[in-house]
């Protein structure tokens, strides 16, 4: 597999950076509301547990033939850290899915910042080579529901986990 390593993606009022382990800080902050989890699962963690935790997704996946992405969202408007976003590529160069993810802070909710980065991650991600998306959602998630539509995906009748899978191509 080609490799791909996250570089920064612009969008209209977002850009989504490469997640580096300096970022812990300011996104336990961001993360730490217990209201956010409720669909995502977890709890809040402290800036040391999540610098620990973003040590190992910059150090990347053990299995070379899979692709750790991982960016936070920065709002260009207010100069910060405000969610973030990732993608887990598999597959061969010439049929990669990446399986996506996001989550923006609550104080930031409401605003689009989800959607318009989805968006923008997927795009990079059909520059990348990556023909299709996947993303997980549970079933009473319509915030992330209107996420996944907006990035093109669309659902489907394959649940994994209690959650509902959700497909659609990349490079939107």
């Amino acid at each position: 597999m080609k490799p791909i390593t996250p570089d920064t993606i612009r969008t209209e009022r977002l850009l989504l950076l490469p997640l580096l382990v300096e970022h812990a800080k300011e996104m336990a902050a961001v993360l730490a509301d217990p209201e956010l989890h409720t669909y995502i699962g977890g709890a809040p963690v402290d800036p040391p547990a999540l610098r620990a935790r973003y040590e190992r997704l910059v150090a990347g996946s053990p299995d070379p033939a899979v692709a750790w992405c991982n960016w936070v969202i920065r709002l260009r408007d207010e100069a910060r850290l405000v969610g973030t976003v990732q993608a887990t590529v598999t597959g061969p160069d010439h049929e990669r899915v990446a399986e996506i993810a996001w989550v923006v802070g609550t104080q930031w909710q409401g605003r689009g910042i989800a959607g318009e980065a989805a968006r923008g991650l997927v795009a990079w991600l059909g520059r990348q080579g990556v023909r299709n998306v996947v993303a997980h959602i549970h079933p009473e998630h319509r915030a992330s529901a209107a996420v996944a539509t907006a990035a093109g995906l669309a659902p489907t009748d394959v649940r994994h986990e209690g959650e509902i899978r959700w497909m659609g191509p990349a490079g939107r």
